[in-house]
């Protein structure tokens, strides 16, 4: 694959390293087999992806990942996340993410999705998972501290955590319809901007979401959402995510459909010189495909 179908990079916030615009949204691994899951990685290195964004709670993701790191773990930047709130819930996670992903250190441990408010009391009271994240990262397991998040009260409380904690990352949705959406796009751009002030790293999913399954319908998709499959839809929706200056993107979570993704992301910058996104491109979009919201009302 030429160089022309490299993804473009930009600072992870105050990391130090500079990511793909797209990383890899390692849920897409969730049950596939290890002869899949390199496939994807060949597809990933054909695209220059160098950053990876899993999680324990992605089924079998880890372990699929691991054989990668014993040949690559210097090529990327590797994220993953724990769901435990208490202290020693998150370290159990930790070295279990250590020894499934092949490695002695984690450059971006997130909070997953930390959206509860009781959930949150727990990570930053005495012996949450706060504290245990500060202890690995004073032991060399982790490198950097993030948290994210779903749901249309998530960007609320990732600016109450960003309040509270200086976070290295945050992650949460946006799309043309998140955009739209009568509280959430106010609290997205409020928390941009408080990342962007302290050169937090943003990252964003669901980007190609296009409403929920029909009740009663069979999945077609590894996704949870029903997500667009057309690829002038995909690419319009990568692009006009990719169009917000410095946030980065997490790929879907079908090996199927990321093939779309990355070609969309790729051919982003090129795009941008031509016929950047505007809202009458994206009203289209939403006519023709019908999007809507994912997480309720």
């Amino acid at each position: 694959m030429s160089n022309t179908s490299r993804i473009a990079t930009a600072p992870f916030g105050r990391t130090g390293h500079r990511s793909t615009r797209i990383l890899f949204g390692a849920a897409a691994l969730w049950t596939c087999d290890q002869a899949t899951a390199d496939r994807v990685l060949d597809l990933l290195l054909d695209y220059g992806i160098n950053h990876i964004d899993t999680a324990p709670a992605y089924g079998d993701a880890e372990i699929r990942i691991g054989p990668w790191m014993d040949r690559h773990r210097k090529d990327f930047f590797l994220a993953t996340k724990t769901r435990a709130r208490d202290g020693q819930g998150a370290r159990e996670d930790l070295h279990r993410s250590l020894d499934r992903l092949r490695t002695d250190h984690i450059d971006l441990w997130q909070f997953h999705a930390l959206a509860h408010p009781d959930h949150w009391d727990t990570v930053f009271g005495e012996g949450g998972a706060l504290e245990t994240a500060l202890e690995a990262k004073a032991e060399g397991l982790i490198r950097h501290i993030g948290v994210t998040g779903h749901g249309w009260t998530i960007a609320a409380m990732h600016r109450r955590s960003l309040a509270a904690f200086d976070f290295d990352s945050i992650l949460m949705p946006w799309n043309w319809y998140a955009a739209n959406h009568v509280t959430y796009a106010d609290d997205f751009r409020e928390v941009l901007d408080i990342a962007r002030s302290r050169n937090v790293a943003v990252q964003t999913i669901k980007s190609i979401a296009r409403g929920p399954w029909a009740a009663g319908s069979t999945k077609t998709r590894q996704t949870w959402y029903q997500p667009l499959e057309d690829e002038t839809d995909i690419r319009e929706a990568v692009h006009w995510v990719l169009s917000e200056p410095g946030i980065f993107l997490n790929s879907v979570g079908d090996t199927d459909l990321l093939p779309l993704v990355l070609k969309a992301a790729a051919s982003h910058d090129a795009a941008q010189q031509a016929t950047p996104p505007d809202a009458a491109m994206m009203n289209g979009l939403q006519d023709r495909t019908g999007l809507s919201s994912i997480f309720g009302l």
